[in-house]
């Protein structure tokens, strides 16, 4: 297997279009699968979009992939209106033989569910685009992995501009739509470009040319649900305040209501004297599994949410992280385990969340008050 690469100081990977060209042109007709992060994200979906478009030159065929279900109103809107062919893992998980290759996109693997399945099958990794740090070692045909980038959907536009793919056409409504998306992904990602970098401007200055004001603006009016709605107000509720540090738990949350935490998270950072927000609930999943899932915000220049949260609430026996994240934001999941209940007793679930409550305060205080 031909690796292209070019590892810098740092440990991140970088790899250019042309590299790209050359690695999928040696994968021409195969069946590939894209792995996204279980509840992707605007910057994956659009990802994903501008994926499967690079791919077509070379007769691959591709299925996007997710193992979680999509409950953010904007990706919903996004999903439908731009019929972005998106599968559940539950529908491939039989099938991994049908696939030659994986790709993993604004991901790396810990946050996908299907992840350990694809490596046991031993389905190639061909390659691996992500704009935030490093997570683990990762061997891929084709590796560009880069935290200075706002986005992935950046690090696609790039793909788009300087690859030869294909040409993207003001007069043809999927490259319409593709763009849009890639809009929506940056300005997601970005803080609406606040936190952009020189790289994010000039792609969404690219993709300015092709995109849909109009079908954007539908996408960013989406309405909050009513759950939405509720566990903000939980947020705001239970939210405690220390050195301009918002902290609050929202106790247990529908399997798919897992995307209003970090909605709360955002809501929760327009408060005045806070620079930093932590919001996080135990998600039941629908195997009945329980997961402790938080979500970071900051508008702290000098806090690294990926080094805060690996340094907070560091890593699982075999090395993996709980935590991770990217610029000004960041999110964790620790499995519940042994303690996931199966027990119809509110009193017993009420004093297992009063624990897990009160461990990632006392683990959070530590950082950001030791004196105290």
């Amino acid at each position: 297997m031909q690796v292209h690469e070019t590892r810098s100081a740092n440990g991140f990977t970088k790899a250019s279009p042309e590299q790209l060209r050359e690695t999928l042109a040696r994968h021409r007709q195969q069946r590939h699968l894209i792995l996204l992060q279980d509840f992707p994200d605007p910057d994956a979906l659009s990802a994903a979009w501008a994926w499967r478009l690079i791919c077509q030159p070379f007769e691959i065929t591709v299925d996007v992939v997710h193992a979680g279900v999509l409950s953010h109103q904007e990706n919903v809107t996004l999903v439908k209106l731009t019929n972005l062919p998106l599968l559940r893992w539950q529908k491939v998980q039989g099938q991994l033989a049908n696939y030659q290759g994986v790709v993993l996109l604004d991901n790396q693997g810990t946050t996908c569910q299907g992840w350990p399945a694809v490596q046991e099958a031993k389905i190639p990794l061909i390659a691996v685009v992500d704009h935030h740090q490093l997570q683990e070692p990762l061997v891929a045909e084709f590796s560009d992995i880069r935290p200075d980038q706002g986005a992935t959907a950046t690090m696609l536009t790039q793909y788009l501009q300087g690859g030869g793919f294909l040409q993207l056409s003001a007069g043809n409504p999927e490259h319409i739509k593709v763009a849009t998306a890639l809009m929506h992904g940056i300005r997601s990602e970005t803080l609406n470009l606040l936190a952009a970098s020189e790289e994010d401007f000039l792609a969404a200055a690219a993709l300015s040319r092709f995109y849909d004001n109009k079908l954007l603006q539908t996408i960013l009016q989406s309405s909050r649900s009513r759950k939405v709605m509720e566990v903000i107000q939980r947020a705001l509720a239970n939210r405690e305040v220390r050195n301009n540090f918002s902290v609050s738990g929202v106790g247990y949350l529908a399997y798919g209501d897992r995307d209003a935490i970090p909605q709360a998270a955002d809501f929760l950072l327009t408060e005045e004297n806070v620079h930093t927000v932590l919001v996080f609930g135990i998600i039941t999943g629908e195997d009945e599994r329980e997961i402790l899932t938080g979500s970071l915000r900051t508008n702290k220049l000098t806090l690294d949410p990926d080094e805060f949260l690996k340094t907070t609430l560091g890593c699982d026996a075999q090395g993996r992280y709980f935590g991770g994240g990217r610029q000004r934001a960041g999110g964790f999941e620790i499995p519940i385990g042994f303690l996931t209940g199966a027990i119809e007793d509110s009193e017993y679930s009420l004093r297992k969340w009063q624990v897990y409550d009160l461990q990632i305060k006392q683990k959070l205080a530590k950082v950001i008050d030791p004196h105290a």
